[in-house]
């Protein structure tokens, strides 16, 4: 359960800061777990000072988690007790001086261009559930958008003859991704009569779901987890066990265009980010592929046998 003010809090970040369910979500999780740690100790949020915050540092340190759960989580605990001096619910912050812990930026595994070829080749066939997949296939390595920006595509979101789509991304920010050659064809098979129509159900469960561009079986929206299934079960036909997810595709396509001479904004634009910051992960990503390719091929370079 979440305090008064926690859910107070979080309703702010939806309406206010335009947070994104998945978001909010995690919150509300970090929220529960911080709250169900200080009913334990029988003390509740308005008595919390320092001192229970440094410990509750120290139980998350004790509980093996990863450096970024442990950010998003202190993050939350910060982001309470300043919502709650705001607002009246507390005289001041005791959280103003918690800093939550650097987290590793580990560089994004990508797929080479051949594994990605071998992965939209296991898609086959051509019935609505094949032409759906190789299209959410098609789109998530050709746009590098999120698992849940695709979900969340509507029929009016795609302007296939100008060759873009409109993806709402992270705090409701909207970009126009260009389409390639590709995903383009591969959404006009799954616009095709053989495609989406005939997934689309005598009538429709919830109000919305005729307009999404992905259906699931049922003709309802295909959700986050049902994409999520998808792309394991393709990776496993692929042979990629262990290595494929939504997010390797869009580490896959943000290197892959570095590698081919794409300029870094305009990587930063196709993947959303709000911050050049972020995307220059992936130049490092680039360079140490150019490293080993050099090492490899390069007679001055190779190691004398």
């Amino acid at each position: 359960m979440v305090s008064l003010a926690g859910e107070e809090m979080l309703s702010w970040l939806a309406v206010e800061k335009g947070r994104r369910p998945n978001t909010l979500a995690a919150y509300r999780r970090d929220l529960a777990a911080y709250e169900s740690w200080l009913e334990a100790r029988k003390e509740d949020l308005p008595s919390v000072d320092e001192g229970t915050l440094a410990e509750y540092v120290a139980h998350l340190g004790q509980a093996h988690l990863a450096p970024a759960t442990v950010a998003r989580a202190l993050v939350t605990v910060r982001s309470l007790h300043r919502f709650m001096a705001q607002e009246g619910l507390a005289a001041q912050s005791p959280a103003a001086m918690l800093r939550p812990p650097p987290v590793p930026r580990g560089l994004p595994k990508a797929l080479s261009e051949e594994e990605v070829e071998r992965l939209l080749a296991s898609v086959t066939g051509t019935g609505p559930v094949a032409c759906r997949d190789r299209a959410v296939l098609e789109v998530l390595y050709g746009t590098g958008m999120r698992i849940s920006e695709l979900t969340g595509l509507s029929l009016s979101d795609l302007a296939i003859e100008d060759q873009l789509v409109r993806v709402v991304g992270k705090g409701n920010r909207e970009r126009l991704v260009p389409l390639g050659r590709y995903a383009r064809q591969a959404l006009a098979a799954w616009l095709a009569p053989g495609g989406r129509p005939a997934l689309v159900p005598a009538r429709w469960a919830r109000r919305g779901a005729a307009e999404a561009l992905f259906l699931n079986l049922r003709g309802g929206r295909l959700t986050r987890q049902g994409a999520w299934a998808l792309v394991r079960a393709y990776g496993h036909r692929a042979g990629l066990d262990g290595r494929l997810t939504p997010h390797v595709l869009r580490h896959s396509c943000a290197t892959h265009l570095l590698d081919h001479g794409a300029d870094i904004r305009v990587v930063q634009e196709v993947l959303g980010h709000a911050s050049i910051g972020t995307t220059q992960v992936y130049t490092k990503v680039s360079a140490e592929r150019l490293r080993l390719a050099y090492l490899a091929s390069h007679p001055r370079a190779r190691a004398a046998g």
